[in-house]
């Protein structure tokens, strides 16, 4: 199972960044479980600084930006 965090305070962004990751899960029958970490005293021990972050299997894929579909596929498919 591959396991996708979501980090930040709920703004736009991280809402639209996790119905992404929740979108490209479903399209491609993916086992994933999503968090949604919205602690503010933890974001930079997960290592992201700028939000919203996004950490695949524990590594850092993306801060401060939304990736396109295509990219979150591949990182996606490259954890499994």
């Amino acid at each position: 199972m591959i396991k996708i965090k979501i980090v930040g305070s709920g703004c736009a962004n991280c809402d639209r960044l996790a119905a992404l990751c929740r979108e490209v899960i479903a399209e491609n029958d993916l086992d994933a479980d999503i968090e949604k970490v919205t602690d503010l005293n933890t974001f930079a021990d997960l290592g992201i600084f700028i939000t919203p972050g996004l950490i695949i299997n524990g590594v850092v894929k993306s801060s401060g930006k939304i990736p396109t579909k295509h990219t979150l596929l591949r990182w996606i498919r490259d954890a499994i």
